[in-house]
């Protein structure tokens, strides 16, 4: 059992060194936190849509080879993962979510005049 989902499947799952540097065209980076967290800190180019509304927004995504999605730990992408590879999605969960992004030194962008941070 996946101990992150509670469900019988592994998650695929990406280290931040598993991700290029530059992010590859075709790689969608999908955001499921909150807006307060997308607004204080975000992959530039990425996508948010909080995981409570996935369910609804999941065929609003925008077509990709492949798609990485990111929360702050990894925890909530990691349902968020597991339910868009049963919707027949290539996603891949971020392990360490952003808080390991970030810790990489890894470029983030904020709304407002804000430094970039993960909430």
């Amino acid at each position: 059992m996946d101990p992150s989902t509670g469900s019988g499947h592994r998650i695929p799952t990406a280290s931040v060194a598993g991700v290029p540097d530059p992010l590859p065209e075709g790689l969608l980076v999908l955001d499921v936190r909150e807006d307060d967290e997308w607004a204080a800190g975000h992959v530039e180019g990425s996508v948010h849509v909080p995981l409570m509304e996935l369910g609804e927004r999941a065929g609003d995504l925008p077509a990709a080879e492949q798609t990485l999605v990111v929360c702050r730990s990894g925890n909530r992408s990691a349902h968020a993962t597991a339910y868009l590879n049963q919707l027949g999605v290539e996603a891949v969960n971020l392990a360490g979510g952003l808080a390991a992004w970030q810790a990489a030194r890894r470029p983030l962008v904020a709304d407002g005049d804000q430094p970039p941070r993960v909430l």
